[in-house]
């Protein structure tokens, strides 16, 4: 018996370890905080090149600190827990500043990685993003449909002993819209690029609450209202993008279109 609920024990946590994760919600307030309590910790992992990646504490406040030491213009990575492939659906959100005191400015870059220890599937989702101030900015991003199943935050200090934070990483859907693929709705807002390829033309009972579009990347280029029956498209460059369209009921409905 006691053999059984041991190799039951074992097998639990086998599966526990190798758990998928639907949603994030960090504030690496439950990690050792110090120099001494780097990753991994709570299925975060990193991978460094002479730098340190630890928990951090100001202020009451812990956060993911990722520090250059002495290797500076190197990249370095946090890797988030395994996440369920991608579906296109949910957004990441994290804050991200300069810990103060650091010895110069930096920069942070989101994209997926198929495991987490080979950053050389790092597929980039936007840009990266430079941060040079302590005051910390909100950064969204959409994460687009992937069989790649982690994420990962790859750094580059400018100078030794740059020191950037992340803190409150959020993987998820909107927790206030229901977000319908346009293919499987009868929702009447339609829409088509006009002719001169500057605005989509919609056609709908009611006009959109609001209007997003991403670029396949995973950047918002642009959000807005109607204007009359059309939204304006005329400063986005040639290709394909991904659209979120609020309806008049709280609804999201997803689609994409090309422009030419």
């Amino acid at each position: 018996m006691k053999l059984r609920l041991l190799l039951g024990t074992l097998l639990l946590t086998a599966m526990s370890a190798h758990a998928q994760m639907e949603s994030i919600n960090e504030n690496f307030e439950s990690f050792n905080a110090g120099a001494n309590n780097p990753l991994p910790q709570n299925g975060w992992t990193s991978v460094l090149a002479g730098q340190r990646m630890y928990p951090d504490a100001a202020n009451g406040n812990k956060y993911l600190q990722a520090y250059t030491f002495f290797t500076p213009n190197v990249p370095f990575y946090a890797i988030t827990p395994q996440i369920t492939a991608p579906t296109g659906t949910k957004t990441l959100s994290f804050k991200v500043a300069q810990t103060t005191g650091s010895g110069g400015s930096g920069s942070v870059q989101v994209g997926l990685v198929s495991s987490n220890t080979d950053m050389s599937t790092f597929t980039p989702i936007g840009t990266a993003v430079t941060v040079s101030s302590v005051a910390p900015q909100t950064l969204t991003y959409t994460i687009p449909a992937s069989t790649f199943q982690y994420i990962a935050f790859r750094f580059i200090g400018s100078v030794a002993h740059a020191a950037i934070l992340i803190d409150d990483v959020v993987y998820s859907a909107s927790p206030s819209l229901a977000v319908i693929d346009a293919s499987k709705t009868k929702d009447n807002a339609q829409f088509a690029v006009n002719a001169e390829n500057t605005a989509l033309e919609f056609i709908a009972k009611k006009d959109p609450k609001n209007i997003q579009v991403y670029a396949a990347g995973g950047q918002k280029v642009a959000e807005g209202k109607l204007s009359g029956r059309s939204f304006d498209i005329s400063t986005l460059q040639t290709g394909v993008y991904y659209i979120l369209i609020e309806n008049a009921e709280g609804s999201v409905i997803k689609s994409k279109f090309i422009k030419k």
